[in-house]
């Protein structure tokens, strides 16, 4: 295949920007912020759950504290009506027995008030652990809104790129003659389609070609369209190459 050399070396433009086409695709398809929201969503969702855990077991607190409350109520109710009973019975033996009662009341309702109090420092506690679990969800959901916000500006970005990279890509392949566009097109479907020579090296593949191979290359017309023995790209040649 003949090209001219200045056709040639478009190739090589075209090539820079495929690559910059393919970035702004993989950052449009994979934003940097998306691995660490992932994380974010995984993190916040164990948080989630030891949310749920916390205050399911402040709730259980919550409801033996309201039955131990309810159990001082009724004692002291009964309390009260044996004290009122006591004050107007004149029977020794029905004293006694309220007395014992009462007594009896008393110690109970000790023992509840004891219970309530440490209930209520347990219930102190928990909460405290439900507000602190709450804060850490809080912060992971503000961090994951802030890089999703962030995330989606890079999206945006990445197709504007892409837009205006697709038009240049457009306006390049337009100069360029239609066979060795193809020809080019066919190579990148399947790896290296282009490379700078220098320094006796393939700028497709990187790799440094036989001396034979140089000395071919050397006495090949610059309107031919030259393939890489290693890679099967294009090289092309400049006044960098060494080749004169």
């Amino acid at each position: 295949m003949k090209a001219s050399p200045s056709d040639q070396r478009s190739l090589l433009d075209l090539s820079r920007v495929d690559v910059e086409l393919q970035r702004a695709e993989e950052a449009r398809r994979n934003p940097p912020q998306a691995a660490r929201v992932k994380e974010l969503l995984a993190v916040r969702g164990e948080q989630g759950r030891a949310l749920v855990e916390k205050s399911n077991a402040r709730d259980d607190l919550k409801v033996l504290l309201g039955r131990v409350e309810s159990d001082i109520s009724v004692a002291r109710v009964r309390q009260d009506r044996d004290r009122d009973r006591l004050e107007k019975t004149a029977v020794a033996r029905d004293a006694r027995a309220l007395e014992s009662e009462i007594e009896a009341l008393t110690a109970r309702i000790d023992g509840l008030e004891t219970q309530q109090l440490e209930l209520m420092e347990q219930l102190q506690a928990a909460d405290d652990d439900v507000a602190a679990q709450q804060s850490l969800l809080d912060q992971t959901s503000a961090e994951g809104q802030e890089l999703s916000a962030g995330g989606k500006q890079a999206v945006e970005k990445a197709a504007a790129e892409l837009e205006q990279l697709t038009r240049d890509r457009a306006a390049l392949v337009e100069k360029i003659p239609a066979d060795l566009v193809a020809d080019y097109d066919r190579l990148a479907a399947r790896g290296p389609a282009v490379g700078h020579f220098q320094h006796g090296t393939c700028g497709g593949c990187h790799m440094a070609l036989a001396p034979t191979h140089v000395a071919q290359l050397r006495k090949t017309a610059d309107d031919e369209v030259f393939h890489c023995p290693e890679c099967g790209g294009i090289i092309v040649r400049t006044a960098e190459s060494g080749l004169a």
